[in-house]
């Protein structure tokens, strides 16, 4: 199981291919043929992490255009970012 924390690093992973459709993010896993959908926001943060990028900078995005708490903002993205791994479409960049 992989840990995630405020400063884990995320990347896409290999074989992971997606595109916008009209402000959500349909993504597919070439390894298991599985196609995803992410909501608008979800989105968001999926183009967040087509580079690099450390959590806790996709939560200070977040937060800063979105008028939500702080703490629920972390656990949503968490939560996101577990489920993203756990389907293998991101991995934590050592």
């Amino acid at each position: 199981m992989t840990k995630i924390s405020i400063d884990s690093t995320l990347v896409v992973a290999d074989d992971v291919v997606s595109c916008d459709l009209d402000g959500e993010a349909a993504i597919l896993n070439m390894n298991d043929g599985v196609y995803y959908g992410l909501d608008p926001i979800g989105a968001k943060i999926w183009n967040l992490i087509q580079k690099p990028r450390v959590v806790n900078d996709i939560v200070e995005i977040i937060w800063d255009e979105y008028d939500v708490d702080k703490n629920q903002c972390k656990c949503d993205i968490f939560e996101l970012i577990k489920e993203l791994l756990d389907n293998g479409l991101v991995k934590i960049n050592e």
